[in-house]
């Protein structure tokens, strides 16, 4: 009976390619969120002669720059 179990368990093969999907919309999601990560991080660096090239004031930067990665 166990056996039987055991068997039930497995995933056909059509189900595997949906995983694999959906583990390749995950990583790409969480390398958009890297990415958002990293810039808002090298904008705070930016001192203000650069952020005026811009056009983005230090108050703007700072906003934006504290804003978690999941928000856009």
């Amino acid at each position: 009976m166990f056996r039987d179990a055991t068997l039930c368990l497995k995933l056909p093969a059509e189900h595997r390619l949906g995983i694999r999907a959906l583990l390749t919309v995950a990583f790409a999601r969480l390398r958009g969120w890297y990415a958002i990560h990293r810039q808002r991080r090298a904008l705070l660096r930016l001192d203000d002669t650069m952020l005026k090239d811009i056009g983005i004031s230090r108050v703007d930067a700072l906003q934006e720059g504290s804003k978690p990665f999941w928000r856009p």
